[in-house]
């Protein structure tokens, strides 16, 4: 068995004409490299090229040209010790796009070796990028380290979903024992809007303390940078509060963010669907739009 690394030409359409083999590894090396252009107003997927099992189906445009939805698959269904993982987008100026995933990420427990996965998201002046995925899991035992970086250019415009569930609730599993170190950088012009690094340890006591997560199992950030935030959209956003747990809203220049803590990936979840479907009107300038797959 081969990974295969295929790559796209401008229009889209797979080109077998550039598909090139390299070696099975174990674990998984993947990457996933896309590039959106607008396109006399409709914005398209102009690149895309892929290596190993990280991949992205075909563009959707379920409110018209100007928004090209996509929802990234890594057939896996988890990030295994010593996994490599790589995500790039780029968006191009005036260009719109939206991208989740089509259930949660899962992060599983490693006999050893770390799992590695590094986001980096281009928005280029004029443009607005939708970075939706649904929550990442951290089963117990788990060694991850993940990085994300968004890089907008003048006047670009981002709306983000960050949310994290330590353990298989369902299960009644909870991470006693393993490691997830993540960080999340977000810079307009070169310049640092945002940054944040969070390092959790399975047995940390910090874990439960009132300065930490207080005992919560599910915590992240919905997000929203853009040139100017209005005091009226922090207002509408802290007027909607989750059905559990506990959440927040804060504006610092340039940025919206929202802060969940609570023991519901549901809640969490619905939260920040609700709040997207607030800032999205006066961010992007359009309603919200959920994709179909978050009914599935």
């Amino acid at each position: 068995m081969r990974a295969h690394q295929t790559l796209q030409r401008d229009d889209g359409e797979p080109d077998s004409a550039v598909t090139e083999a390299s070696p099975e590894t174990h674990p998984w090396v993947a990457r996933l490299s896309l590039e959106y252009s607008n396109r006399g107003g409709r914005s398209v997927l102009s690149h895309r090229s892929h290596l190993g099992p990280l991949v992205v189906q075909k563009p959707l445009y379920p409110e018209g040209d100007a928004v090209c939805h996509g929802i990234i698959l890594h057939p896996p269904a988890g990030i295994a010790g010593g996994d490599e993982l790589s995500i790039t987008v780029k968006v191009g100026e005036l260009a719109r796009a939206l991208l989740t995933t089509p259930g949660a990420g899962k992060w599983y427990r490693s006999a050893g070796a770390t799992a590695k996965q590094q986001i980096t998201l281009d928005v280029a002046d004029g443009a607005v990028f939708e970075w939706l995925p649904q929550e990442s899991m951290v089963f117990d035992g788990a060694l991850g380290d993940t990085t994300t970086h968004v890089r907008l250019t003048g006047s670009a415009r981002f709306i983000g979903f960050d949310l994290w569930c330590l353990g298989r609730l369902t299960r009644g599993e909870h991470f006693d024992k393993g490691r997830m170190s993540a960080r999340l950088r977000i810079e307009r012009d070169g310049r640092a809007v945002f940054a944040e690094s969070a390092r959790l340890l399975g047995s940390d006591p910090r874990l439960a303390a009132p300065a930490g997560l207080g005992g919560a199992s599910v915590f992240g950030n919905f997000l929203v940078a853009a040139p100017d935030i209005d005091a009226a959209l922090v207002d509408a956003c802290r007027a909607a509060q989750p059905e559990q747990g506990l959440g927040a809203v804060t504006r610092l220049p340039g940025l919206l963010i929202a802060r969940y803590r609570g023991g519901s990936a549901e809640a969490a979840r619905n939260w920040f669907a609700a709040l997207w479907a607030i800032a999205r009107p006066i961010v992007a300038g359009r309603q919200a739009c959920p994709p179909r797959i978050w009914n599935t």
